[in-house]
């Protein structure tokens, strides 16, 4: 059971105060029987809750994709950087959404949002060897070989070896090199570290796809959308 009130703020009808002022303005109605007052339980599984005569459909969960811009954390809370929390709408905030997993602070790109606990530990989980692919460009010339090297898994400067990774190397032009990665783990810094081993500097890097699903093209960066049911069940099906 959940208080009227409380059920219309977790579902975006406004604050706390503007969702008492929609029910004592007889403007919310439960199982057809106008309801003036907050403090009301509902059924959130059986009964039929309407706010202007329209159907509330009760949400627990929600899943947002951002293009994360450059210049902001993934994290919900920090005490000298903003976080990709700020560029939230409040209404989307309300079910206390935080990042799933994390992109560096100058890393822009793909950046699932979401408040659904047991998809985060699914998908982060190194058991389930989730793919995440990057777009990559670094101040040198990768050639061929490149490819085999990070297929056997490269060794970082601190004796840590990582997982096989895939490399596709798509443009070399005037000592720069853009490729494609696709990692199944995470570890800190780790795409810089990679490429770090062999004297290149990663100068700019967007995660493309995570888990199946791929950055939405019409988001610019800072812009985010809610996922739809068909990029939910890739995550849930990890």
């Amino acid at each position: 059971m959940k208080r009227l009130d409380n059920f219309l703020v977790n579902n975006g009808y406004g604050s706390r105060k503007e969702v008492k002022k929609l029910i004592h303005q007889n403007s919310v109605s439960v199982n057809g029987e106008i309801v003036n007052k907050p403090s009301v339980h509902i059924d959130v599984d059986n009964d039929k809750v309407c706010v202007l005569g329209e159907e509330v459909l009760y949400k627990e969960f929600v899943y947002l994709m951002m293009n994360k811009p450059s210049g902001f954390v993934s994290a919900v809370y920090d005490k000298f950087d903003r976080t990709v929390l700020e560029i939230i709408d409040e209404r989307d905030k309300i079910l206390d959404p935080y990042p799933i997993g994390r992109l560096d602070k100058d890393t822009v790109g793909l950046l699932i949002i979401s408040n659904d606990g047991d998809m985060c530990h699914r998908v982060l989980s190194p058991k389930r060897h989730v793919e995440k692919k990057y777009f990559v460009r670094v101040n040198g010339c990768l050639n061929d070989s490149f490819v085999g090297i990070f297929s056997d898994g490269i060794v970082l400067e601190d004796g840590i070896k990582c997982k096989s990774s895939k490399l596709k190397i798509l443009k070399v032009y005037e000592g720069e090199s853009e490729c494609e990665l696709i990692l199944i783990e995470g570890k800190f810094h780790q795409i810089k570290r990679m490429f770090g081993v062999f004297g290149f500097m990663v100068t700019y890097l967007k995660r493309i796809e995570f888990g199946g699903i791929r950055l939405d093209e019409n988001l610019k960066e800072g812009e985010y959308r809610h996922l739809t049911i068909e990029e939910i069940n890739l995550l849930k099906m990890v």
